[in-house]
């Protein structure tokens, strides 16, 4: 037990060693942007007509601190993310990055990982069947299905809902809330509506994560099933889901879990396209608005930080629950026996 608690430490440790990591890789990106956060926002001001000195330049990387040296700003920077969470302001818009994403991210992640459940749940399962059954009509659909999830992208899938929504309903289904929940406080009926409409992102989103992950179950409890200790378990009577679960589908699974920071990722990434197809108002939505349009690279570093905030403690409890699941995993590591 102690060298378990020894492994959780260490784990701990390395995602802190991680995410500082990360936050210097943000900050120096974020850095590396032509011209720094006072001329890109006097140079945006000057679109309206403002006349724009050297003097004024001077001035604005004094109030935003640019002219000091650049460690001492990234000390300071995630110093606050760390010990405040304050991101700072927008250098674009001149609002703080809090108070832009609100709720945003938290939606984001919560449409990902909702993906992610949906995925699984249909994954896992199917997935264990196919590779141990002998149904070449259920294994023939498996395959079917895959591919078509791997081969036709999640925008595509979009148009097609909403079109079709549009000429069956009439609404197509865009945003997350209706028109009269948009902007009212959280209530029962605010979340009935956001429901309603949180389907359709989750289902796209997690139509390729399933046709992934079903593969990646499907080739890795083919290769368990043919393995010697499965057949000695079959020998001594164990049969059915009893013996898949208990023997080759607890070591098939062991990868699937260890990679869900990896899908995460691989989701989130999809998001921004999907959210400007259903014109989602969420963190997806101001990333790409960040990256493509104003060039605020001080909000898209605050989104891409918090998205490997949250793939570094996803990766961080999956580790801990593999290592509960197959204590060889800690042993191993911290030489146990």
């Amino acid at each position: 037990m102690f060298q378990f608690g020894q492994f959780v430490v260490t784990r701990a440790f390395m995602a802190v060693i991680t995410l500082l990591t990360v936050s210097f890789i943000v900050f120096t990106l974020m850095e590396m942007v032509p011209a720094n956060c006072a001329e890109r926002y006097l140079s945006y001001k000057s679109f309206s007509g403002a006349k724009i000195t050297a003097a004024d330049i001077a001035a604005e990387e004094k109030r935003l601190g640019l002219d000091q040296p650049y460690v001492l700003r990234w000390g300071k920077w995630v110093g606050n993310v760390f010990f405040k969470g304050d991101f700072g302001q927008s250098c674009i818009l001149r609002v703080g990055i809090n108070q832009l994403l609100g709720q945003k991210f938290l939606l984001s992640l919560g449409i990902c990982l909702a993906s992610l459940i949906f995925a699984y749940m249909i994954a896992i399962p199917a997935g264990i069947y196919s590779a141990s059954s002998n149904n070449k009509a259920v294994n023939n659909f498996v395959r079917f299905f895959s591919y078509l999830g791997l081969a036709m992208p999640n925008f595509l899938l979009a148009l097609m809902i909403m079109l079709a929504s549009t000429i069956l309903f009439g609404d197509s289904l865009t945003g997350l809330f209706s028109k009269e929940f948009r902007d009212a406080a959280w209530s029962y009926e605010r979340v009935q509506d956001f429901l309603s409409r949180v389907w359709l992102p989750v289902f796209i989103l997690g139509w390729s994560a399933t046709a992934f992950a079903l593969q990646t179950v499907r080739a890795l409890m083919s290769d368990e099933n043919g393995k010697l200790y499965v057949t000695a378990a079959r020998a001594r009577g164990l049969s059915g889901w009893p013996l898949l679960w208990r023997y080759p589908a607890r070591h098939a699974l062991g990868p699937i879990v260890n990679s869900l920071g990896f899908d995460l990722n691989r989701v989130f990434n999809e998001l921004p396209i999907i959210a400007l197809i259903l014109t989602l108002t969420e963190a997806g939505a101001l990333l790409f608005e960040a990256l493509a349009r104003s060039n605020d690279q001080q909000l898209a570093g605050a989104i891409i930080f918090l998205l490997t905030a949250s793939i570094v403690t996803v990766n961080f409890l999956t580790d801990i629950l593999l290592a509960i699941i197959d204590p060889r995993v800690w042993r191993s590591i911290m030489g146990g026996n």
